[in-house]
This record gives structure tokens, sequence and C-alpha cells, in this order.
């Protein structure tokens, strides 16, 4: 189809064609130069320019053509000049004569080349629409000419306007959103950076200060950290305080938790795999070692790792070095490893269950996590630190723990270590309706005789007395009175049965 003959037509028919065409919807400066290069080639523009609205609120330069280089440097405030004041007020401006408008800054020295020539200049200026206020303004320049209609001319400038708009405003969508992300993730790799302080870990105890002084000696080197200690003792939060308090702090820090990975999957996830190198592997695929890549990786339940995971592991750690599954190209890597157990490790090597060449190869640095029941005042603080965290997560106002709480919370052995203490909080929080723990709002696993009205009201004596009494009827019961066949039940002589059921007024020859 053949185009329109008017100019302005034509001009907005390839703008539109133009800006259909553009891949990239958040293309601002693409979209604007093209419809500059349309305006320069349809009307024969001596300049034209698009100024956006910056965060400050001035209008600075994003695309020109008949400039010369620096044109980016230029910034209008709101009400400065004639782009500025459009910008501000969201109406047109259209200067036949820029010669005799003062508003016309001739910033660019456009004005001043054309008077060299002999000539003056007719500036247009529109606003870009935007929902809340001009997004910018678009402008142009033209040789004075005392019979050009400038009215048809600044209508098609703000058609071409509003076809800039959505991408403008794409474009700062997008901007918005990747400084709300960049945003959030620096404070998440903050609150990472804080959890993992040692500082914060809690605990004063003897046997936790010798920890905490390991950790520290090991954090600053790039050596191997084998921790090791009772499940629940917290190992994970140690891992963290390492990494976290190494050179290597900015950098990735990957857990893998060994035990929780089926042995048909543990190799692909550690070390990646190739395209094809099994049913479903459409693709490679990085392995947890690579994607630790100059940072940490943590290997919980390392003692869970069949043997032969353990060879390539082995392999890892003296040469740097490994291959994904399905591949033989090696891949290098720099890595530092920290790996935990609560299995008994020389056990397993005697057994045959681990290889005594990793296990040196772990062990270069062995730090001990001891047991809940080893660090008993340590109880108190970590009940209060977890009632403070819970009151606050499950909006409950809870302030303390009463002091027979304590009490039930010392004299409990743990052997779910921190993670038992941990849930047992978490639950009296839950139940808790007043400020204070109790007793009663424990797990009834935590509750001794004399917290839950329990005692025994009976002695010994009598306990055993009825307890033997239940055993001699249930024997006879079964030997339908048979003496003889109920003291074999009871390991026992058929006299010694006898003198117990006197004793106790069983009537032996009845029962049936």
């Amino acid at each position: 189809m053949d185009s329109p003959a008017n100019p302005l037509l034509t001009l907005l028919l390839d703008a539109g064609r133009t800006l259909a065409q553009g891949r990239d919807a958040r293309d601002t400066h693409g979209a604007a130069a093209r419809v500059l290069a349309l305006l320069e080639e349809e009307l024969d523009t001596v300049s034209g320019l698009v100024a956006l609205r910056s965060e400050d609120g001035a209008f600075a330069v994003e695309a020109a053509t008949g400039l010369t280089g620096g044109f980016r440097k230029l910034r209008y405030a709101r009400g400065e000049g004639i782009t500025g004041r459009v910008g501000q007020t969201g109406k047109p401006i259209v200067v036949p004569q820029a010669s005799k408008e003062p508003l016309f800054l001739d910033r660019t020295g456009i004005l001043k080349a054309a008077v060299k020539k002999r000539r003056d200049l007719s500036f247009v200026c529109v606003p870009i629409p935007g929902p809340d206020g001009p997004e910018g303004a678009l402008a142009v320049a033209l040789f004075y000419e005392p019979t050009r209609d400038l009215g048809p001319i600044a209508l098609a400038l703000e058609v071409l306007g509003s076809l800039l708009s959505p991408r403008i405003r794409a474009r700062r969508a997008h901007e918005e959103e990747k400084s709300r992300l960049v945003s959030e993730n620096q404070k998440l790799r903050s609150v990472i950076a804080t959890r993992g302080e040692l500082s914060n870990l809690v605990g004063n105890s003897r046997p936790m200060r010798e920890v905490y002084e390991l950790v520290a000696q090991a954090a600053p080197t790039g050596t191997t950290v084998l921790l090791r200690g009772e499940s629940g003792t917290g190992k994970e939060l140690l891992a963290n305080a390492i990494h976290f308090s190494s050179p290597r702090a900015g950098k990735p820090f990957i857990k893998v938790s060994c035990g929780a990975l089926p042995e048909t999957l543990i190799e692909s996830e550690l070390f990646g795999h190739e395209a094809g190198a099994f049913t479903d592997a459409r693709g490679r695929k990085p392995g947890r070692f690579e994607l630790a890549h100059g940072g940490t990786l943590f290997l919980d339940e390392v003692g869970e790792l069949s043997l032969a995971t353990q060879v390539k592991l082995l392999r890892v750690l003296q040469e740097r070095t490994f291959e994904r599954v399905g591949g033989t190209a090696p891949v290098k890597i720099d890595v530092r490893l920290i790996a935990a157990t609560n299995k008994d490790l020389e056990s397993a090597v005697a057994g045959g269950g681990f290889r005594e060449d990793l296990y040196y190869r772990l062990n270069v640095f062995g730090i001990f996590v001891p047991p809940l029941r080893e660090r008993k005042p340590d109880i108190l603080l970590l009940a209060d630190h977890f009632v403070e965290k819970y009151a606050a997560q499950h909006g409950r106002d809870v302030r303390r723990i009463s002091t027979a709480a304590i009490d039930v919370l010392m004299s409990y052995h743990f052997p779910g270590n921190v993670r038992e203490l941990e849930n047992c909080i978490e639950r009296a929080v839950l139940v808790c309706d007043a400020g204070v723990l109790h007793p009663h709002h424990l797990p009834p696993t935590l509750q001794t005789a004399e917290t839950s009205g329990t005692l025994p009201r009976q002695s010994l004596e009598s306990a055993v007395a009825g307890l033997e009494k239940d055993l001699i009827l249930d024997a006879l019961k079964i030997a339908r009175g048979n003496r003889t066949k109920a003291a074999r039940l009871l390991h026992t002589t058929e006299r010694i049965l006898a003198y117990k059921a006197r004793k106790y007024g069983v009537p032996t020859g009845r029962v049936r």
C-alpha cells in the first residue's frame, strides 16, 4: 500500500511501525533515537531531543539529533527554559521565532549557528504524558519559515510523545523493580552475615568458649574443618560463623545435606552432570562444588556418603578438580570445605564404612560441639533467646520464664540437644496464655513427677507386692491353675510360687 501524501501522516505511520518492531519494550533510548531520526527525515528538522524526568525532578536529555557530542550532559530543572517549562506544566509550547523568545536558552548552540547563516529557528516542544505528570519532553527545531503552520506539527509531536510514553514507563518500572531487588538482596546479605557472626551464637559455658576459640582460629584460614557432635547441637550455625568470619564471607556459601539425598542423586548434586548423562538430563547442570566456587561448601552428615562418592570427594580435596557426571573435561574449583557429622567416624573407618584416607583429609581441623547436657549453664540463655524469638514471630506477649519452669528445664537431659530445647520453647510460647511460661506450658516429655503432680502415693514395698500379685495371677490364668507350668512361665520354682500365692492371698486351685 502506498504511503499517504501528507508528510505528517507518513511520519506517524512510520513511527508506529518502527516502535512496533522494537523487541525490548524498555529500550527508551533506542525508541527515542528512531523517532528523532524519522522527524529529521520527514520534516527536515535542524535538531531534536527527548528529555526524561530524573529522580531529582530535573529533565535529562536521553537522545538527540543535530547536536554535537556531550548532549547527554544537558539537564533542565523544572520550569527552566522551554523544555523545563513543558516538563513542569505538561502543556506544549510553540515558538515561531526562537530569536525573539526569552525562554529559549540555546544551550545546544543551534540558534547561534543558525544566526551565523542569517537564519532563524522555530521551536516546538510537547510533553510526554505519564500517569503522575509528564514523563519528559519531545522537542524539535526547524528553520523559520513565515508561512509554515506549526500547529499540525505540534499535534503530531504529541502523538509521538504518547507512543513513547509506554516504553518510558516500562523502563522506569523495570529500574524501580531492579532497585528494590538490589536493596532487598543487600538487606538479606546483611541479615545472613549478621546471623553468621560468631558474636551472635548463644552460650557462654566453658565448653562453648573453647569451641568459639577454635572457630576463631579456623575462620581466617582456608583449611578444611570437620565439625563433630550429636544431632541438634548447632553444627550448621558454627559452619555459618566460620564462613562469614572468613575472607570468603562475600562469596557463595552452599549447604548440602548428604543424608537427605538418595545415593543415586548425590553424585550429580555434588559434581553436576552433562546433557545426556542419564535419563531426563536434557542440559548441563552445575554441581554444588561449581556453585560454591570461590566460597565455602558445607557438607552436613558427611558420614552418610557412599564409598563411591567418597572416592570422588577425596580426589576433589587432593587435586581441586573433578569431572561432571557423563563428562570427561576436568573442572577446576577453589572451594573451602566444611564437613559435619554425628557419626563415630573412627568406628566407621574400622568397620570399612568410611575411607581412612578421606577421614584424614576431612579431619584437618576438628571441632567437637558438646551436647546440651554438658553445657547446663547455657540452657537458660538459650531458653530466653528462644522465648524472645518465638514471641515476636508468633505475636505472643510472653516475656519471661518462671522459676519452676527453669527448674524443669535444668533437670531435663535433652537428648535432642538445642533443637529439642528450641522446639519445646516454641510450643510453650504458643500455648502460653499469660506473660510468663510455667511448667504446665512445657511439653509432657519434660514434666517430672513433682511438677506434673504425679508423685507416688504408695511405698516401694507395696508397689512391688502389687506387681508380683498381678504377675502370679496372669501366669496361673495362662496355665489354667497348673502351678508347675505357671512357675516355669515366671522362671521360678513351684515352692516359691506357692509361698508368694499364699502371701498375697491368690487362690491357686480356683484360678481357671
